[in-house]
């Protein structure tokens, strides 16, 4: 007998596994739609080529499909457009190691807390932090760990747009993950104190960490973006392709 939970999960992989198809389709052919003069490095260009050009005839699998931790990784920068912070938006995605998906988050207020209510500010003008974000934000990572219906985090992945902050790691730690994917750092040589201590922390529990530079050419764009501008143009660059997917598949997505 398959648990309601086991089917929600199951109904939920589903629907999210065609929306990053979708997605994923998208990015590639709307590449030329967004700041005009980005391109792949040959090898990924041969692939999207293969993949274009394959014969109707050809028994073989469709190449240049995909990868499973590019997958991931597209859900939670899907997940973090549900942001409603106007200055960065982080998503999450915890994965078993099965290959399904357990929780996915994005950062914002708790529960029952006012998206219009609390702050956004980064700064105040006198100086309380009372009347900025930070008191009242729960982080993305922290938000795919307690969507998870109440399955077990340990020994899974996690997936998110930006490398957790040290009381991000605490929770990871605690919560058992095995593993930390990230696709940007929020720091240049990762100067600040929060996210030096987190690398520490994660590496005394020995939770892998691994950057998504590692990953294939679904991203390749991108970090070639940042290595020609600031973080803040990369994060731009990769907001700009979600919307045009979002204006197709409907407002509501986002």
């Amino acid at each position: 007998m398959v648990s309601a939970r086991d089917f929600v999960l199951v109904s939920i992989s589903a629907a999210l596994g065609a929306l990053s198809s979708a997605i994923a389709l998208r990015l590639i052919s709307s590449n030329s739609k967004c700041s005009g003069s980005h391109s792949f490095p040959p090898e990924v260009n041969e692939s999207l080529d293969d993949a274009i050009s394959q014969s109707p005839f050809d028994p073989s699998k469709r190449k240049g499909y995909l990868s499973w931790d590019d997958y991931f990784m597209a859900i939670a920068f899907l997940s973090a457009k549900r942001s409603k912070d106007p200055n960065r938006q982080v998503g999450a995605c915890l994965v078993s190691h099965h290959g399904i998906i357990l929780g996915i988050g994005y950062n914002g207020f708790p529960r029952g807390c006012s998206d219009d209510k609390l702050p956004w500010a980064k700064m105040s003008f006198n100086g309380d932090q009372m009347e900025t974000k930070y008191p009242y934000v729960v982080h993305a990572e922290v938000n795919a760990i307690l969507n998870t219906n109440h399955a077990s985090a340990a020994g899974q992945r996690l997936y998110v747009t930006m490398f957790p902050c040290n009381e991000c790691a605490k929770v990871i730690i605690q919560s058992g993950v095995s593993e930390v994917i990230y696709f940007v750092e929020k720091r240049v040589n990762n100067s600040d104190v929060a996210y030096s201590a987190s690398h520490k922390l994660l590496s005394m529990a020995g939770v892998k960490v691994m950057s998504a530079s590692l990953l294939s050419f679904f991203f390749f764009k991108y970090k070639a973006h940042c290595r020609k501008g600031s973080l803040g143009a990369q994060v731009e660059v990769f907001s700009c392709d979600l919307e045009v997917i979002g204006s197709s598949l409907g407002s509501s997505l986002l």
